[in-house]
C-alpha cells in the first residue's frame, strides 16, 4: 500500500475510474449493517468547500457544514478533517469534527493535543527559505501565490496564465533542488505545486493512525478530490469506502460523486439512514441516493 505523496501519473497508470456512488450503494448499505461504529474522514477544499480562485475565501457550503455537524454529534461516529491546509487554518474554517489533520497529515490534533511529524518539524526552516526565495524568483510571473504553511509550502497557479505555469513549475523545482536537495520534494495537485519534506508520509498515514485507535468493527470512510487523497483511499479500501469527488479521473476510491453538493447529499444520508443501519440488526433494503444540483 502506498501512503506517501503521489503524482498524477502514478494514479492514472494504476487505477481505474470509480463508478457513481449509486452503483455501490447496496455494498455500502451492507457494510454499514455489519459495522459497529463509523469513522468519517473528509478533505476540505474541493470536498466540503468548492474550489475558489483565492484559497483564503474557501468556505464549506451550508449543506456540507450542517451534515458534518450532524455526524459529529452522533454517538459512535468519529469525524476527522484531513487537509493539505495548515492545521490552524483548516480548524478555523469548519467546526464540529473531533480530529483535525493538517499539512497532509504532518500535524494531527486530537484529544486536546497536537502532534507534529518530527522530521517535518526539523525541516520547517528549509520550507521558510524556499518560500522566501520563490517570492523573488517568481516575481516576474503574474498572479502566482505562495503559501507558507510552516511544515509545507504551496505555490498556487490557478490564476497564472496557462502558458506560464510550466515556467512556475520549472523554477519551483530548481529552487527546491538548489536549496534543499533531497530534504524536500515537489508534487502536483489541482493547479498547485506542493513543497514537502521527502518522507514516506501522507494523508493515508494519518487516516491509518486515526483508525488504529478506534474499536474493532469501525467502518472507515474517506472523501476527497485530489491526487493527495489517493493514499487515504488506499488506507480505507477495501474494508472501508473511498469516495472520489470530481469527474472521470482514475482513482483508488471505489465510487465517486461529482461535487461538494453531492458530498453534502451523501453525508446527510449517512447521518440519518446510514447511522440507523449501523444501529440496526436487520438486513438492509436496497435504495438509491439522489445526487444532483444543489437544493439551495
Amino acid at each position: 500500500m502506498s501512503t506517501g505523496n503521489e503524482s498524477a501519473a502514478d494514479v492514472s497508470e494504476t487505477e481505474s475510474v470509480p463508478p457513481p456512488i449509486d452503483e455501490r450503494l447496496p455494498e455500502i448499505r451492507n457494510a454499514l449493517g455489519r459495522a459497529r461504529e463509523l469513522l468519517v474522514c473528509l478533505d476540505f477544499d474541493g470536498t466540503l468547500a468548492p474550489i475558489v480562485e483565492t484559497p483564503d475565501e474557501a468556505v464549506p457550503t451550508p449543506e456540507t457544514e450542517a451534515a458534518v455537524a450532524t455526524l459529529a454529534d452522533e454517538t459512535g461516529v468519529t469525524t476527522a478533517i484531513v487537509s493539505g491546509r495548515a492545521l490552524g487554518d483548516v480548524r478555523e474554517r469548519i467546526d464540529g469534527p473531533s480530529i483535525y489533520a493538517g499539512n497532509h497529515g504532518l500535524e494531527l490534533a486530537r484529544e486536546g493535543s497536537i502532534g507534529v511529524h518530527p522530521v517535518a518539524r526539523k525541516r520547517a526552516r528549509r520550507i521558510d527559505t524556499v518560500c522566501e526565495t520563490l517570492e523573488t524568483v517568481l516575481e516576474p510571473i503574474p498572479n502566482y501565490r505562495i503559501e507558507n504553511k510552516r511544515l509545507t509550502g504551496t505555490v498556487h497557479v490557478r490564476s497564472v496564465p496557462a502558458a506560464a505555469r510550466s515556467v512556475v513549475a520549472a523554477r519551483t523545482r530548481a529552487v527546491v533542488d538548489r536549496l534543499a536537495g533531497d530534504a524536500l520534494e515537489v508534487s502536483t495537485g489541482k493547479r498547485i505545486l506542493e513543497i514537502e519534506p521527502s518522507i514516506p508520509w501522507g494523508k493515508g498515514n494519518a487516516v491509518e493512525l486515526i483508525a488504529a485507535e478506534l474499536p474493532p468493527g469501525t467502518l472507515p470512510f474517506y472523501i476527497g478530490d485530489d491526487v493527495t487523497d489517493e493514499s487515504a483511499f488506499r488506507a480505507v479500501e477495501p474494508e472501508g469506502i473511498g469516495i472520489r469527488v470530481g469527474g472521470d479521473e482514475p482513482s483508488a476510491g471505489s465510487c465517486r460523486v461529482s461535487s461538494p453538493d453531492e458530498v453534502a447529499t451523501f453525508l446527510e444520508w449517512l447521518g440519518t439512514t446510514g447511522v440507523e443501519l449501523v444501529r440496526s440488526e436487520t438486513e438492509p433494503a436496497v435504495e438509491s441516493i439522489t445526487v444532483g444540483p444543489s437544493r439551495r
